[in-house]
């Protein structure tokens, strides 16, 4: 990216480096038909093997390489996780692609206002490349004012740093294969004699332009920092955030909780300036090998409370089904603010010292933080007259309305109690409502009348009294023009108990066998 408005801009590339003793190491896959070398270490390149090279020529060369298939499903989880490691130096990672395999093969990483953290650039450079060589990682990387000039800089070059304003000149010697160009396009402009970037930094454009195409125009204006490129980090930057390094790494648990303890503390006052509250935060916990863990907790209501932020993400530490693998140890703990709102002062209890509510939102945000906000739910209500439907769950975090669509339980029974208003009202749905109505059998008088007998669950009932129907009629914009209407019945039988069940279609309208379903009891 552009210096003055955008930073500086990080590429790096990696293959792994084997033990000395082994053989040369290439990676193969199929390129125009034919199986050939996409990735080799140093000691496959010292014995004479190119990129691009068949499989047969390379084994002609060396008869014991070490080859490997390519896997882009590992290799895109591999550089996902280097690259949610490198968001240690700066939360702006974004994958940079290989023109000639579109393939993610690269990271880009804006370090803008990030270098003097670590002692400035050079510094930053050191330590990035220590680190990854450190895990095992060969690394070629470049520093530069434009994502287009690191990127051509770190494969076809050699400078590991690009002085401010000088990358126009530094990119001008390189291949044209580093402007991102198409290896089709490459191999035209080399026809005309124009295989480096000098060649066409000084032609007329409009002639370029018009035989290769305005894609090689623009490659060439973001390399040279004439029209500005911007990254598409693969995280979303936090609104706020604030993290501890540490020059000897911390392991243990009471450690840990004392550093989260003081993050959230400094995240109070930022908060208060922008009169927000926090409603999701992540923590990160950077270990000295290169893992990263990553704990997240929610909030039921915008929370402005350190403590209370500190205890949820000890419960949420504690239930994690394996214990937080600290291994040599933590060196860079982070904590973000991922999401914020509003914040607006609770009217205090006068005797109890504590914001009216904040008993319930406290026992929810600590069972989310051990369970998943989204697992801490409430009945709410739907549009709709078919019982089953006419409720659902969401969580109770949810800041919208529910809808007809409210989410429920896939197994076991929904209970659902109504109180009555008034003393003495009747109660017309029962206060336990299956989650499915059961099939059952019965002996009716007349076919569109109340059941006098019927068996359900392998048990029969003889009935005592009975009120109804009360008619439903179908959702046929849901189920379809086949589907049938409901006569529900309340149902004593002689020994007091009470049932709610319906029949399921009109006689002689609908079907000429309805069939009859419980659906719930009374007590």
């Amino acid at each position: 990216m552009h210096r003055a408005r955008w930073g500086k801009s990080w590429i790096a590339g990696r293959i792994l480096d084997a033990h000395p003793d082994a053989p040369p190491v290439v990676v193969t896959d199929t390129v125009r038909n034919a199986i050939r070398i996409v990735a080799l270490d140093k000691r496959a390149r010292a014995r004479g093997i190119k990129l691009n090279q068949t499989l047969s020529d390379a084994r002609a060369l060396v008869p014991g390489l070490d080859c490997h298939p390519a896997d882009d499903e590992a290799n895109r989880a591999l550089l996902l996780k280097i690259a949610g490691w490198c968001e240690r130096y700066t939360p702006l990672v974004a994958l940079s692609s290989d023109p000639a395999s579109e393939r993610d093969h690269g990271l880009f990483m804006d370090i803008t206002g990030c270098a003097h953290l670590l002692g400035g650039e050079e510094a930053l450079v050191a330590d990035l490349e220590a680190r990854l060589r450190a895990q095992g990682f060969h690394v070629r990387l470049c520093l530069a004012d434009t994502p287009g000039a690191a990127w051509a800089m770190a494969r076809y070059g050699q400078e590991r740093i690009i002085a401010e304003g000088a990358h126009g000149d530094a990119v001008l010697p390189l291949t044209l294969s580093g402007l991102r160009l198409p290896p089709d396009m490459v191999a035209s402009l080399g026809r005309v004699g124009l295989k480096t970037v000098g060649c066409i930094a000084g032609l007329p454009r409009a002639p370029l332009a018009a035989r290769f195409g305005a894609r090689l125009m623009q490659r060439l204006d973001q390399a040279l920092g004439r029209e500005a490129e911007a990254i598409s980090p693969i995280m979303p930057v936090a609104e706020l955030s604030t993290e501890r390094r540490f020059a000897e790494p911390v392991t243990h648990q009471d450690e840990i909780s004392h550093v989260i303890a003081a993050l959230a503390a400094g995240i109070i006052e930022p908060l208060e300036r922008r009169g927000l509250g926090l409603r999701r935060c992540r923590l990160k916990l950077f270990r000295v090998d290169g893992h990263v863990s990553e704990l997240g907790v929610q909030t039921a209501r915008p929370l402005r409370d350190a403590r209370m932020i500190a205890r949820l993400f000890a419960e949420r530490i504690a239930g994690l089904h394996d214990d937080l693998d600290a291994g040599f140890g933590f060196d860079l703990i982070r904590l973000d603010v991922v999401h914020a709102d509003p914040f607006e002062g609770a009217q205090t209890e006068m005797m109890a010292h504590q914001a009216a509510g904040q008993g319930h939102d406290a026992l929810v945000d600590r069972l989310g933080a051990r369970l998943g906000l989204d697992r801490v739910q409430r009945f709410v209500l739907a549009e709709t007259h078919i019982p089953e439907r006419s409720f659902g769950r969401q969580p109770v975090a949810h800041l919208g309305a529910p809808g007809p669509g409210a989410r429920r339980s896939a197994a076991g029974n929904a209970a659902l109690a109504l109180a009555p208003e008034a003393a003495g009202e009747i109660i017309t749905r029962p206060l336990i409502l299956f989650d499915r109505p059961e099939l059952m059998q019965t002996i009716a008088e007349v076919p569109d009348g109340p059941p006098l007998r019927f068996r359900w669950r392998g048990v029969s009932y003889e009935v005592a009294r009975s009120e109804g129907p009360e008619r439903i009629a179908c959702e046929w914009w849901r189920d379809g023009r086949g589907a049938r209407t409901r006569d529900y019945f309340r149902v004593e039988d002689r020994q007091g108990y009470r049932f709610w069940m319906f029949r399921h279609g009109l006689y002689g309208r609908e079907t000429s066998e309805p069939a009859w379903y419980m659906h719930g009891l009374f007590a």
